[in-house]
């Protein structure tokens, strides 16, 4: 893995310091003048947000995924904002930051944590080169139906170089129109509210990029500007991202088979009061299982030294199955750029043995691991630490479907209930089939906005 020298020391000093921190009482930045922008393409999930009842609970994704400055404290202050805004949406706040692991390497890890986790909203951040931050939106995109909101950065220095002016003024605001994300000025409103409080901009860093507590608190409150609702905007750039069924009005039983044609990539059923009898899923004629691009290689376990994925991304070339799969690693050189390392599946069984300089790909075809995707050589540079000989790493292979839906127990306010029963197909047309009559109240369609 080649990581730049730049790069390097800006992840050293992310692991110096720790990355979660409470806000304390700092003045709140300026109301924008003209809020005409804010939260334009944001509208679905400040819809969803906004419109949950305690007796209609909608449920709400949001992904925060980025560096370390994602990981920071920040983001837990935006989780708690909109949870008191919107005390009644049944919201999932989840962030998968990487620090140190800019754009040329997060777009290898997101195959195992952006896309499968197929969330409504994703709020992204990231360094890196301008090429695979665009390959990270673009597969957003194309791979999934979430709204996406793009940060700039925040200021660092008076000074602003050519390539951070690029960056913030030509790239990132190309990004957001070509695929139709919010774009989230952070730094236009970094330098108004350094100007408007007479500050430095180290007084909100702790080092020379990290924020401490007064810019995480900044960073929070720009965000939330962000995350408004719009009920005065137009539905038509967002009603297509997701479509909703009501069985029984837009869709029936007949019989026991309750049949849709739809299009799109994603189906979810939200579980209705009635019964908790199980009914058979079909797609195209087909069990989802039947589908190989349904199954996908999870996060593997982290490394010695600093917890990292020790793979950034685990392919295939032939079908997976369900099961959990074990590296096992000797012969580290002192750089932990050469070793030996062999695998095993619980259910293949071992599958062959490879070396961090070769491709490797096992036996059953069920795992490939190109050689740049190893992190230990980063690990190693970053922490100091050597990995041990006779070290483990663990994932799992895991499903984006169910060939059997079983209803969950409905009780309590109405929430959605809801349970994926297919995601990762084609987003193109397709026929589902649920056969066995069952408690559905509603069946979701999801179709990325970009082919």
């Amino acid at each position: 893995m080649h990581v730049h020298p730049a790069a390097l020391l800006l992840t050293m000093a992310a692991l110096a310091v720790p990355l979660v921190c409470h806000a304390g009482e700092f003045p709140p930045p300026a109301k924008p003048k003209d809020i005409s922008q804010y939260g334009q393409r944001l509208q679905r999930t400040m819809t969803l947000l906004a419109t949950s009842t305690p007796e209609k609970r909608n449920r709400v994704r949001i992904l925060f995924y980025g560096q370390s400055i994602t990981g920071q404290g920040w983001w837990k202050q935006v989780e708690a904002d909109l949870r008191r805004r919107f005390p009644h949406a049944d919201m999932e706040c989840v962030n998968l930051a990487l620090g140190g692991f800019a754009s040329q390497l997060l777009v290898r890890t997101a195959e195992y944590d952006l896309y499968p986790f197929y969330p409504d909203l994703l709020i992204f951040h990231v360094y890196g080169h301008h090429v695979r931050y665009e390959d990270i939106i673009r597969r957003t995109r194309q791979r999934t139906a979430a709204e996406v909101l793009i940060q700039t950065d925040h200021v660092t220095r008076e000074v602003e170089g050519d390539w951070t002016k690029k960056m913030n003024y030509t790239f990132l605001p190309s990004y957001a129109e070509k695929y139709g994300c919010q774009l989230a000025h952070i730094r236009e409103s970094w330098k108004r509210y350094l100007g408007d409080h007479g500050l430095k901009p180290q007084e909100l860093l702790r080092d020379g990029v990290h924020l401490n507590a007064h810019g995480e608190f900044l960073m929070a409150q720009l965000v939330c500007q962000e995350l408004v609702h719009r009920p005065d905007l137009p539905p038509d750039a967002w009603k297509g991202l997701a479509r909703t069924y009501a069985v029984g009005r837009d869709v029936q039983w007949k019989g026991d088979r309750l049949t849709l044609e739809f299009e799109g990539n994603r189906v979810v059923a939200l579980a209705g009061a009635g019964g908790r009898r199980a009914a058979q899923v079909l797609v195209d004629g087909r069990k989802p299982s039947d589908f190989p691009q349904l199954y996908y290689h999870a996060r593997p376990s982290g490394t010695a030294g600093v917890g990292w994925p020790a793979i950034q991304r685990i392919a295939a070339e032939k079908p997976l199955v369900l099961e959990e799969w074990t590296a096992t690693f000797t012969g580290f050189n002192d750089a932990q750029d050469d070793f030996r390392f062999s695998v095993a599946g619980s259910v293949t069984g071992p599958d062959g043995s490879g070396t961090a300089k070769e491709r490797f790909v096992s036996n059953s075809g069920r795992v490939v691991i190109e050689p740049d995707d190893w992190v230990f050589a980063y690990c190693r540079k970053v922490s100091k630490k050597r990995t041990p000989d006779g070290f483990k790493v663990r994932w799992k292979v895991k499903p984006l479907f169910v060939d059997v839906y079983e209803p969950p127990q409905v009780s309590g306010p109405a929430g959605g209930f809801p349970t994926t029963l297919v995601q990762g197909i084609a987003n193109a047309k397709h026929t589902l089939e649920i056969v066995g009559r069952t408690a559905i109240r509603a069946i979701r369609v999801y179709k990325p906005p970009v082919k």
